[in-house]
């Protein structure tokens, strides 16, 4: 008896582990769906820069690596003053916070954006983001 609940608990292990990593999987996709709408006119997640239209470069800067970095600090692109003395390290909280409200959180950065408001967004953004950005 003993021995069937331990193989019935490590098969519920086991199950509810494969549950969480589709479900991070799930959020990503959701996430990426999230990035086009809401993020591909301004920023990619290459790590060479990308042309949008005309061939000009995007309007904000790759997010390729973004986890990590210190805010205003991508090599080559032209950040506000703001943005470079903001001192942010990107992390899911800080991202978290700026993409809520980017002027509140760095007031006169150049991001034109309101901010992400609808519920679940953030978080597949967030899950999309650090995978596709490393």
């Amino acid at each position: 008896m003993m021995l069937f609940r331990l193989v019935i608990y490590s098969v519920l292990v086991v199950l509810q582990s494969v549950s969480i990593v589709l479900a991070d999987e799930d959020a990503a996709a959701a996430g990426e769906a999230v990035f086009k709408i809401r993020c591909i006119g301004c920023h990619d997640v290459t790590p060479e820069a990308s042309l949008g239209e005309n061939n000009k470069p995007k309007q904000g800067p790759s997010l390729y690596g973004v986890m990590g970095r210190t805010a205003g600090k991508l090599p080559g692109f032209p950040y506000s003053d703001a943005m470079i003395a903001s001192g942010i390290v990107w992390s899911r909280e800080t991202l978290d916070a700026y993409l809520l409200s980017p002027k509140t959180v760095v007031p006169k950065n150049k991001m034109v954006f309101n901010g992400i408001k609808r519920e679940g967004e953030m978080e597949n953004l967030l899950e999309y983001l650090e995978v596709a950005t490393q």
